[in-house]
């Protein structure tokens, strides 16, 4: 996969209900990226950021948070044009 490009989607299904993937830098998008599963969604989360450390290390403080919106985007279909979720700011209000 290259930078930026959105998850790999797949008919397997998993157990849990997260798939968890190690965040990404990128740079193109100043934004932090990981992986999410949900039912039988699977595409990326983009969290933006001014700078990698702080994005990655927000990532990590916040992961769970971060997955409770991505999730209640997919509830109410909030996808960005490549069907995938993008958490700002006001999200995070």
């Amino acid at each position: 996969m290259r930078e930026g490009e959105p998850a790999p989607r797949s008919g397997r299904r998993r157990t849990g209900p997260h798939e968890r993937r190690d965040p990404r830098w990128n740079a193109g998008r100043q934004a932090v990226e990981f992986g999410v599963e949900i039912g039988e969604y699977r595409g990326v989360v983009r969290v933006p950021r001014p700078t990698p450390e702080r994005c990655v290390e927000a990532y990590y403080l916040e992961r769970t948070r971060f997955e409770r919106i991505a999730e209640r985007k997919l509830r109410r279909r909030q996808l960005t044009k490549d069907e995938n979720v993008e958490i700002s700011g006001r999200d995070l209000r």
